[in-house]
């Protein structure tokens, strides 16, 4: 283990759960609410190994193919999460590799991941709260129309909601983006007379509006290991 990138990294952990104790006790809530996931696309494993040691739980990859080389190497105690865009040709390997696909996208994705497993498998709905085109999920107005055909799905277990925020971060535009992702969970949970367990939302640029806006599980990658080379 390199100790400089050890105390890096433990130093960008500290400064991240200062931040999120922060934003938590302007939202009134507690620290121990908040999930993060390590996104941890083009980490290396050992890397990722660090982060674990930490304290970090559950590892967020964007692809199919470079989470099945990591999962061999990393050799600690914790839970993988598919948090990028999936598709339905890698659903049958991916569903092998995470224990929870957060970012389902379409109902050909839900159906898909429906048909290859045969007990309910742990997702969260991508909901496009940013109405930017080069962003995935499916459209607000449209949610609630869709999710009926969400619940008839047995073999997906829906547990919470995913979005991204917009980009570039601006305060007023990026929370009224997740305070829509909030609204839309409570308008379900009210409708169907169900409790989504998750809000997944908020990145390293925008986490601290995601938590102010209600969000339990952020995803994190450059402010705790840094820039990507890729």
């Amino acid at each position: 283990m390199n100790s400089r990138e050890w105390e890096r990294l433990k130093k960008n952990y500290q400064n991240l759960l200062e931040k999120i104790d922060k934003s938590c006790s302007l939202s009134g809530r507690k620290k121990e609410e908040i999930i993060v996931v390590a996104a941890t696309k083009s980490v290396p494993s050992y890397k990722i190994e660090m982060a674990v040691d930490l304290g970090v739980r559950i590892i967020g990859e964007n692809r199919v193919q470079e989470t099945e080389g990591k999962i061999s190497q990393v050799r600690r105690e914790c839970e993988w999460h598919m948090i990028g865009a999936l598709q339905r040709n890698k659903v049958k390997k991916a569903l092998k590799l995470f224990k929870m696909i957060q970012s389902v996208d379409s109902l050909k994705l839900a159906g898909e991941i429906n048909k290859r497993t045969e007990k309910p498998f742990p997702v969260l709905i991508e909901v496009n709260t940013s109405f930017e085109e080069t962003k995935h999920g499916f459209a607000p107005e449209d949610l609630l129309g869709n999710f009926e055909k969400l619940l008839s799905l047995k073999n997906l277990s829906i547990q919470g909601l995913f979005t991204l925020g917009p980009y570039p971060v601006e305060e007023v535009k990026t929370r009224k983006a997740f305070a829509l992702l909030r609204n839309l969970k409570e308008e379900i949970e009210h409708k169907y007379n169900i409790n989504l367990t998750y809000l997944s939302m908020g990145m390293s640029e925008d986490f601290e509006y995601a938590i102010l806006e209600g969000a339990n599980m952020i995803r994190i990658g450059r402010t705790l290991f840094g820039e990507r080379k890729d």
